[in-house]
């Protein structure tokens, strides 16, 4: 049976199997079994949520799962996922989970798991809990008495949004922002609320848009993913830079002053390279993952800093990070991770780090990000009916390498389903733009024919 967790967390079509409300009460359950410490004492968890329709039924129904299982559970409401871990880290929770699709549309919810100290969870504790959701849990609730049952709360904002935000500032306690202009895009998401006042508290002008959620318009023609509104702001009314979250606050897309989009990889060139100047990137190691464009190989390269690649995932960075005592990482999809003060992805915290160098620089955004030649990069979503091991496919593979062999040391081809939904990922970066393309289209087109 194919596993339900993806790369991150739970993910389908809301009202849908496995993001239906039956589904959710079993994870519910079965998060709260496993998180249990067995002694009749059990501590809380922690529910948050981003801004989509789905979002309270998803998260009622997994905290009646939780209570059933005699836990209790603590809503924190809409809340950034980072923040969610954060609170996770520095309560008495047992575990933090986050209702959420992140960047996916409003018709699609997921559910994200961190643990007590606010780490994503790994491979096999995520086996154990799909164990546990898609067994018979008839011995769960036949454990836990009538007046075991847990009970719900909702968190107060100054447990949550306050605390998160003070978090935020301590993080980078000398910053000042006065006489900076930012155009901040919010997703109609979950940073709606926290982002705008992180960045007038620290002193800067700031101009917002996509802050009024409606349910259904997260992620729409906004955000991370579709930064061009943002682009024309930043041109309309001559701000230094603009700064894109997604629909959950994990990732950061930027804007320069020229209205120029800098992906995830030109974020953390130019974090590195502050951290580096400042003798604070620790052990001189950046990771990243497979998706990185090669101009950030050869960026790290340029500055004496050994760049490690991880297979896709942010927890999968973080694994990494840890094993190698790395302060920065992230993704080209603009997750970063700064283990000096964080335990994941964290889109608010990586623009605080981000303007933190431009301020330290006296630099405008666009000059700063020359640190790295972005390779002409072609990506074509392939939507399939099944996922067979890419090696097993005769077609797919002769593609790949003729591809591969025509382009010889001057790019690569990365062909990869996705984590959280039913799409092939083909990518292909070479030296110009007509010859990346019309690669990336070949290998798609068989892709297609296959597997479409």
């Amino acid at each position: 049976m194919a596993r339900l967790f993806g790369t991150d967390g739970i993910r389908g079509v809301a009202n849908a199997y496995p993001m239906d409300v039956e589904s959710a009460v079993k994870a519910g359950r079965a998060i709260a079994r496993y998180f249990s410490n067995g002694s009749g004492d059990e501590k809380f968890l922690l529910i948050g949520q981003d801004t989509r329709l789905s979002g309270d039924m998803i998260a009622q129904a997994v905290a009646a799962g939780v209570c059933s299982a005699g836990m209790d559970v603590a809503f924190t409401g809409v809340l950034p996922t980072p923040a969610v871990a954060y609170l996770a880290a520095n309560t008495n929770a047992a575990a933090g989970v986050v209702i959420s699709a992140s960047h996916n549309p409003f018709s699609d919810n997921g559910i994200k798991v961190f643990d007590a100290s606010g780490y994503k969870l790994s491979d096999q504790a995520e086996i154990q809990i799909e164990a546990l959701l898609e067994g018979d849990q008839a011995h769960i609730t036949r454990d836990v008495a009538s007046k075991c049952i847990g009970r719900q709360r909702s968190m107060a904002p100054a447990q949550g949004h306050d605390r998160y935000i003070e978090f935020l500032l301590k993080s980078i306690e000398h910053l000042s922002l006065k006489g900076l202009h930012i155009v901040l895009d919010c997703a109609n998401g979950a940073t709606f609320q926290v982002a705008p006042k992180v960045f007038r508290l620290l002193g800067a002008k700031v101009t917002s848009l996509f802050c009024t959620p409606d349910g259904i318009n997260i992620n729409e023609g906004c955000g991370s993913q579709h930064p061009e509104v943002l682009s024309q702001k930043v041109i309309e009314t001559k701000a230094d830079l603009g700064l894109a979250f997604d629909g959950d606050g994990d990732r950061l897309i930027v804007v320069d002053e020229n209205g120029s989009i800098l992906t995830g990889d030109q974020i953390m060139a130019v974090c590195a390279r502050d951290l580096k100047s400042k003798g604070a990137l620790l052990n001189d190691v950046v990771v990243s993952t497979v998706m990185s464009n090669m101009g950030l190989h050869h960026a790290m390269k340029g500055l004496g800093i050994t760049l490690v690649t991880t297979q896709v995932g942010d927890r999968y960075v973080m694994q990494e990070m840890v094993a190698r005592n790395a302060i920065l990482g992230g993704e080209n999809s603009g997750h970063m991770i700064f283990k000096d003060h964080h335990t994941t992805g964290d889109g608010i915290m990586a623009a605080l780090r981000l303007l933190d160098a431009l301020t330290t620089a006296g630099r405008q955004l666009s000059e700063l990000s020359r640190i790295m030649t972005v390779f002409p990069q072609k990506l074509i979503n392939v939507d399939v009916q099944a996922k067979p091991e890419l090696n097993t496919v005769p077609e797919i593979l002769d593609v790949i390498r003729n591809v591969e062999r025509e382009l010889g040391e001057d790019g690569r081809v990365l062909v990869r389903y996705s984590g959280t939904q039913p799409q092939c990922r083909v990518m292909v970066e070479g030296l110009t733009e007509g010859q990346t393309a019309d690669y990336c289209e070949r290998i798609a087109e068989v892709v297609k024919n296959v597997l479409g």
